[in-house]
């Protein structure tokens, strides 16, 4: 079997209140499936793209409730490293309203995927045919071994010629900035398309600029082996409504796209989502079509609950297209 993109990274068990309790309120939980590079990879086969999600689970309940929502999804799954007496990240959410921000509290230390090492992943025969692979600044954070992992991939991607993309999603509870720069900074030098936010550039890769389009020309002098920068801009008037949008820097151009004002229902995979759709442009080599499609995705991606984007490609084509709200009947 052969896929458009490979994914690599955590999925966690996310854990939400109902009716926006507090987590020493609660009574029940919402159970979902959610992991920065297993949401890009739902949300690229929602786009029609084949493609797989490589991590290593439990061999238990919870570690095939990962893997039963992801193969639902369309994911292919059969490079998932099986252990046993391991477990399976947890993590909290919280829904907050204006002025009590959204909160995630993380209970992943120890996680398989934490285990990892370089070697117990056949690399070559994963990407044997592939054209992509995507990771993101997470994996790397989660154990010095996951680092090393993370760097073995991305290296045996190179080799097999397939285009590299890193989302820097920069998390402060797994790592400080000190130790994201010199891991992240190698891993940017390796890759062809980066995305991220001003924040996430400044804090891990030191690169600021007076604007988005000058921080993404910086990043792009910064590191020549970038063939795409993508910057995601969000604008935060409530935690319920925000204008959403990217922009991208290829080659001495800069690419803009429409503004979505969103009425948000879960934003958590909407920034996995956007990553999806420029991956999916980008597979057909139009820098253009992919910030479209990015943006337009993750826009629809927040008003559905859940870390996955269960979208349509006709969906997305449809904003595109100034589709309304009337109701489709």
């Amino acid at each position: 079997m052969t896929y458009n993109v490979v994914t690599f990274g955590e999925a966690m068990i996310r854990l939400s209140p109902p009716n926006f309790e507090r987590i020493e309120q609660a009574r029940s939980f919402d159970v979902r499936v959610g992991g920065a590079e297993l949401n890009t990879a739902v949300a690229l086969a929602r786009l029609g793209r084949s493609t797989a999600w490589v991590s290593r689970l439990p061999h238990n309940a919870l570690g095939r409730l990962v893997v039963h929502q992801a193969r639902q999804a369309g994911v292919h799954v059969e490079h998932v490293l099986w252990t046993e007496g391991e477990r399976v990240g947890l993590y909290f959410l919280e829904f907050g309203a204006a002025p009590r921000a959204s909160g995630v509290l993380y209970d992943r230390k120890g996680s398989a995927i934490a285990g990892i090492k370089p070697g117990m992943v056949d690399w070559s025969r994963v990407f044997n045919g592939a054209r992509w692979f995507h990771v993101t600044g997470i994996t790397p954070a989660l154990s010095p071994t996951a680092a090393e992992a993370t760097r073995e991939a991305v290296h045996m991607a190179r080799q097999k010629s397939l285009k590299i993309s890193l989302d820097l999603n920069y998390r402060a509870k797994l790592w400080s900035p000190e130790e994201a720069h010199r891991c992240l900074h190698e891993l940017t030098g390796l890759c062809d398309v980066l995305i991220t936010t001003e924040e996430d550039a400044e804090k891990v890769l030191r690169i600021t600029g007076s604007d988005h389009e000058t921080t993404a020309r910086k990043l792009a002098d910064a590191y020549p082996n970038l063939q795409v920068v993508a910057i995601t801009i969000r604008e935060n008037p409530l935690v319920w409504r925000n204008s959403w949008t990217a922009l991208a820097y290829s080659r001495g151009t800069t690419y803009r796209t429409r503004t979505y004002e969103v009425e948000i229902v879960d934003r958590l995979g909407a920034g996995d989502c956007f990553a999806a759709g420029l991956i999916h442009g980008l597979l057909d080599n139009d820098v253009q079509a992919g910030l479209d499609f990015g943006v337009a995705a993750s826009a629809l991606k927040h008003s559905i609950p859940g870390d996955f984007a269960w979208i349509t490609r006709e969906e997305v084509e449809n904003l595109l297209r100034g589709g309304g709200l009337r109701i489709s009947r």
